[in-house]
């Protein structure tokens, strides 16, 4: 694929040098190593800031607010400031710029992590890093129970937990988050596959509909009943995770992008008999989310933005999205899924499990607002209480009322 460092678009004092503001993560480093060859094909020069995930925030907090144009390319959270930025128009349209190049190929992307980085119908990011939620489960402990197959559905599911909770001592059926906000995002798997979301069609808060309440009281009544002994409700993915990995629990529902943690033989005692499986159908059928957890976007006051395509269409092109796919960091483009050199470090039931959840993945694993943990805080106090044995329907009520006004607040 070509490249070429001029472009459309207005640079008046465009650079030769483009400054790129990743996030300390592997895709970061893997694109490092890479550098050399990007600045050698198009002779620019890549000036990279590499920050934490609260730096990161805090810079762009300070920076894009004052309309600084000393960012060119900037790594975002689609789901976590993606609303924000996009409002604030700190993120570039970039509508005639994934037009550009065929051999780019826009189209490739998948569709849950193209509407997550769109904004009012425009695209305003890349996405770079993707997750779906899939079922982790002990093929031992299944064997043993006479269960020839992982569960298809979550009733399959529950029978499964209490079953293999009621014949082994000190295992639980089923472990997951519990934690209020950070058990929103894998809840919200449960929620989409009884039919429900966030908010409805039209806008409005939707956490206490039948669908919702539903969800709310089987995702709570299933950790409540078949979780770990004396379950505390503050669990986020690394306790929830150590649960699993040390052989306390049969089943556990998770973000995909963590399962090394789960096959590493060195943080797990479990990693010789650990499989994966598409999420279980609820009354809606499996709707996990595919997401992206991370994207590229331009920031709108640069004046170097053609420079800076070409930085991204480089940096996202099937090529790199391959190189990186086979270092393990899993990509959103559809060609590199279906290119077995995309897929050879990956356990094969793991991507099965992936395949499923792409076609009809949900774009969002949280409220796509401005507030993003404000909002978590109220959806995922129904989860807390349903867990600790509340009545789940009140609880959603009573959120389902402060999550409205919270939606009318922003709206402002």
């Amino acid at each position: 694929m070509g490249l070429s460092a001029c472009g459309g678009g207005d640079d008046s004092g465009a650079s030769k040098t483009v400054r790129v503001t990743l996030a300390n993560h592997v895709w970061t480093e893997n694109i490092k190593q890479a550098l050399p060859e990007f600045e050698k094909q198009t002779g620019l020069k890549v000036e990279l800031t590499q920050l934490g995930e609260d730096q990161l925030s805090d810079q762009y907090n300070v920076k894009l607010n004052a309309g600084s144009g000393d960012i060119d390319v900037m790594m975002y959270r689609p789901l976590q400031e993606g609303k924000l930025f996009a409002k604030n128009k700190y993120l570039a349209d970039l509508s005639d710029k994934v037009k550009s190049n065929a051999d780019w190929d826009f189209a490739d992307f998948q569709a849950g992590p193209v509407e997550a980085t769109t904004y009012e119908g425009k695209p305003v990011g890349v996405p770079i890093i993707t997750e779906q939620e899939v079922l982790y489960y002990r093929k031992d402990l299944l064997a043993k129970a006479g269960l020839t197959a992982p569960p298809k559905t979550l009733d399959e599911l529950k029978a499964a937990a209490v079953k293999i909770k009621a014949a082994e001592p000190g295992v639980a059926g089923f472990v997951a988050r519990t934690g209020k906000s950070p058990a929103v995002t894998q809840f919200s798997s449960f929620l989409y596959s009884f039919g429900g979301d966030f908010v409805d069609a039209s806008g409005k808060a939707a956490v206490n509909s039948d669908a919702a309440k539903q969800a709310y009281a089987f995702y709570g009544g299933l950790i409540r009943e078949n979780g770990p002994a004396n379950v505390s409700t503050d669990m986020s993915w690394p306790e929830a995770m150590a649960i699993f990995t040390q052989g306390k629990a049969a089943f556990y529902t998770e973000a995909n992008s963590l399962y090394k943690n789960a096959t590493d033989p060195a943080k797990s005692k479990v990693s010789d008999t650990v499989g994966f499986a598409p999420f279980p159908a609820g009354p809606a059928g499996s709707k996990p989310y595919n997401i992206p957890s991370w994207a590229l976007g331009i920031n709108d006051s640069s004046k170097n933005q053609s420079n800076a395509w070409t930085f991204i269409e480089w940096a996202t092109s099937k090529a790199q999205t391959l190189a990186q796919q086979k270092s393990g960091v899993p990509g959103a483009r559809t060609s590199v899924w279906a290119n077995p050199e995309g897929t050879a470090s990956y356990p094969k039931d793991l991507v099965d499990a992936i395949a499923a959840s792409t076609a009809g993945g949900v774009a969002h694993d949280r409220p796509v607002v401005v507030k993003v943990a404000e909002a978590r805080e109220i959806v995922g106090q129904p989860i807390v209480d349903a867990i600790a044995g509340k009545d789940p329907a009140a609880a959603a009520d009573t959120a389902n009322e402060a999550f409205q006004k919270f939606l009318d607040d922003e709206a402002k």
